[in-house]
């Protein structure tokens, strides 16, 4: 089968790629820029393009997968449409892929990716060679976001922006956390719940949910459901490299999962004990300067905030820790306002980065950023700026903030990461 992939370069979609293409099928795509996961995809044989306008289709096409963040009147779209192929979203095509396996799905506001590294870290040492999808790059999967596995299993991550889980099939399901996000897609947190107890309900009737009860929102979601449920709460918190109680959280999770798999405590717990973390996952980039360690995190949302500043204050109690901040989308940012500013207590000084536009078709009003660090200065208590583009929050901190001995701590979904890079590649 030829498949064509538009937004190759997404986090997901990357993996569906590759996937399909060890598989055997003949694969091939485009995104708007070049990345490392491009440069993987290319390395594997997959032809990418960074023109999108419709002229790298194959002519006999059968297949036609795009991202999420791909409009319906994007060029290559249309082009598609005209010929009559099959479109489908990457959650579609990843539905159909793992239709016939056990899927294991791990769902939930916050700790998906790390829930599903650390699942999959387990599964794999305990020979149950599963397959995997998952939202970040793993050390386990030598740096890759995606494994071909042997048995029947499917490991995945199951996001629920535009409801897109409910084109899974899972047998089981890891619930993280469940108290809202993606209000560009969700009118209120309401909606957001119960695009969760739907998902939740797909599951056969011998299938198990895994969440934690304390939790009243996980409770509350998953109260009155006739299915199998496991009370991760009900285990200890494994002993992880990585800190913080979230990742502990996350941990149990897994440790309940391994149980119902019939795996051997000992094997779980010592999986969990040696694992690392993952990309952009409390991720330690290396040093800048005299001695300021570089840590870069993918946390978007305020309880992600205040998770990572938590686990890394406590982590690094002697140090001075900067944050720089990349609000993710103007909607998110103004939705969730009042949990924002008040989400840095943790921090010594927190720089803010102008507010990334991952959907700006979607977004109608704008963040006044002075404001913005102005009223998280008051309410988290905390030396704040509004420092504009990354170039000029990097400037900010090489000549005139850092100190020997500072923890920098770079945060947000979107390019901030590059920061980072940057900083570590300045001491090489």
């Amino acid at each position: 089968m030829k498949i064509y992939c538009s937004g190759i370069g997404g986090i997901g979609l990357s993996a569906y790629a590759a996937l399909q293409h060890a598989a055997g099928h003949e694969v091939s795509g485009s995104d708007r820029a070049e990345s490392a996961l491009i440069g993987d995809l290319r390395s594997q044989g997959i032809p990418v393009y960074t023109e999108q306008d419709g002229s790298h289709l194959p002519a006999d096409l059968d297949l036609f997968v795009y991202s999420e963040a791909i409009p319906r009147t994007a060029p290559e779209r249309l082009c598609a449409a005209e010929r009559g192929v099959k479109q489908v979203s990457y959650f579609e095509a990843l539905g159909e892929l793992s239709a016939d396996a056990r899927v294991i799905a791990v769902c939930g506001t916050h700790g998906k990716s790390s829930t599903t590294a650390m699942a999959g870290r387990v599964l794999i040492q305990a020979g149950l060679d599963p397959t995997i999808i998952v939202g970040t790059k793993l050390h386990e999967l030598q740096g890759r976001n995606w494994r071909k596995g042997g048995s029947d299993l499917f490991l995945l991550e199951a996001c629920e922006y535009r409801s897109s889980f409910h084109h899974l099939s899972p047998d089981s399901i890891l619930m993280t956390t469940v108290d809202g996000d993606h209000f560009d897609a969700f009118r209120s947190l309401e909606e957001y719940q119960e695009a969760f107890r739907h998902f939740l309900k797909m599951l056969p009737e011998e299938g198990v949910l895994i969440t934690h009860l304390s939790d009243p929102d996980c409770a509350a979601v998953s109260r009155g459901l006739k299915r199998k449920i496991l009370d991760a709460d009900a285990l200890p918190l494994p002993q992880l490299k990585v800190p913080g109680r979230h990742m502990q959280q996350n941990a149990q999770l897994v440790l309940a999962l391994g149980d119902f798999l019939g795996v051997k405590q000992a094997t779980i717990l010592g999986a969990l004990r040696s694992y690392a973390g993952c990309w952009r996952r409390m991720e330690v980039k290396g040093e800048y300067g005299e001695g300021v360690t570089v840590i870069d995190d993918y946390g978007h949302h305020p309880r992600e905030i205040r998770a990572v500043l938590s686990a890394l204050k406590e982590a690094y109690a002697d140090r001075r820790l900067i944050c720089v901040f990349q609000p993710h989308t103007q909607n998110r940012t103004l939705k969730l306002y009042h949990d924002f500013i008040a989400a840095f207590a943790d921090a010594d000084v927190v720089l803010f980065t102008d507010v990334y536009e991952a959907r700006e078709d979607g977004e109608t009003e704008h963040v006044d950023m002075e404001t913005f660090a102005a009223d998280t200065a008051k309410e988290s208590k905390v030396d704040c700026r509004a420092a504009g583009s990354l170039s000029a929050v990097q400037a900010l901190l090489t000549e005139e903030l850092l100190q020997p001995g500072d923890v920098l701590l770079t945060l947000g979904a979107g390019t901030v990461t590059e920061l980072s890079d940057a900083l570590v590649g300045l001491s090489c």
